[in-house]
């Protein structure tokens, strides 16, 4: 942790802040209820008897996911494209579905580009999410979803086990997920130094940044992705812990970045904040305005014009974990640089 933030810490933690996730007093702490499907390949989860998130396993799409994600106002906030496409929604990147964590070089495979749209051809160039199932759920003030999964190559060779818990708490005013994902290895694995890559979260229309003109980004495979421009409801912006606004903020580190736009009657704020004890703290963050919202601690390289290279690898037995908290929360205004500062607080005294 850097001197600075583990100062702000320490002054949270004297005046007895942090535990405030619900600090004025006044905010009913809602109860959490999660219910898994009979078959196993999704958990519903719901705050106080509204719709929170789900679960969902599905080998389609490469990966498991949370989809949608409500804000406390009711809105969805995810795109639904491509596993539950909505009228006059972005269909670029089909591999950009719900709130998900995998990255673009494992062992030279792509887990991050992979999707239905991919060739059967060019298959063997990229991983896969599979063998998803839930082990744990425990509902009440504050939820808990226990996960597993395997990260595989197109021969079906693990080369990852995961092991994902998923604490999910709510008032009021705010929704709060947080993803602890330990990742061992199997094999000798190499994460080598990419853009794209860890934490992903996909969102809709609204939350978007207006734009005029029509963005072509290409991968380092030489696939070029087409974005329309999205100018009528758009009205998102990014601000980061570090004071960064807007297109400013891609390829900046920082403790936390947020999202924010009026959707519906509300704004909504979508905060993202990394832990100080994950590899590349603070991360940088890959936050496109289409509405890819990303934290990538390991694509050092691309967004320090090579200034900095972080080449991960895990032996095999070894293991490496990554701990984020997402915050959705619904007002009038976006929230506040220091409400932001006591959420980091209490999320990093509560998740170790």
């Amino acid at each position: 942790m850097k001197k600075r933030h583990f100062i702000i810490f320490l002054t949270l933690l004297t005046f007895g802040y942090l535990p405030g996730f619900a600090q004025s007093g006044k905010a009913e702490v809602y109860k959490i209820e999660i219910v898994p499907a009979a078959d196993g390949k999704k958990a519903t989860v719901t705050a106080n008897g509204k719709p929170f998130t789900e679960l969902i396993f599905t080998d389609t799409l490469e990966k498991h996911f949370l989809y949608p994600i409500y804000a406390p106002s009711g809105e969805i906030i995810t795109r639904g494209f491509p596993y539950a496409p909505r009228p006059n929604e972005a269909t670029d990147h089909p591999h950009h579905v719900g709130l998900w964590l995998n990255y673009e070089n494992v062992n030279g495979l792509d887990f991050w580009n992979n999707s239905y749209a991919i060739p059967a051809e060019k298959k063997d160039k990229y991983g896969s999410i599979k063998s998803g199932k839930i082990v744990k759920t425990k509902s009440g003030k504050k939820g808990e979803l226990k996960v597993t999964a395997t990260w595989v190559n197109n021969k079906n060779q693990v080369l990852l086990d995961e092991n994902t818990t998923f604490f999910f708490k709510a008032d009021a005013d705010k929704r709060i997920i947080d993803r602890v994902t330990t990742l061992t290895a199997k094999v000798d694995v190499t994460m080598a130094d990419v853009k794209d890559g860890m934490l992903g979260l996909r969102l809709g229309r609204e939350l978007e940044m207006p734009s005029k003109k029509k963005q072509e980004f290409t991968d380092d495979k030489g696939n070029v992705t087409v974005v329309e421009s999205s100018q009528s409801t758009a009205s998102g912006n990014y601000i980061t812990s570090e004071g960064k606004e807007g297109d400013d903020a891609w390829g900046t580190r920082s403790q936390w970045c947020m999202l924010y736009g009026k959707v519906g009657s509300d704004t909504t704020s979508v905060v993202i904040i990394d832990h100080p004890r994950n590899v590349g703290y603070p991360t940088y963050w890959h936050a496109r305005g289409y509405g890819l919202f990303s934290a990538n601690p390991l694509g050092q390289k691309a967004f320090s014009n090579g200034k900095e290279v972080l080449n991960f690898s895990l032996k095999q037995g070894q293991s490496v974990t990554f701990r984020y908290r997402v915050v959705v929360a619904s007002g009038k205004q976006p929230l506040q640089k220091d409400e932001v500062n006591l959420l980091a607080g209490d999320f990093f005294q509560t998740v170790k």
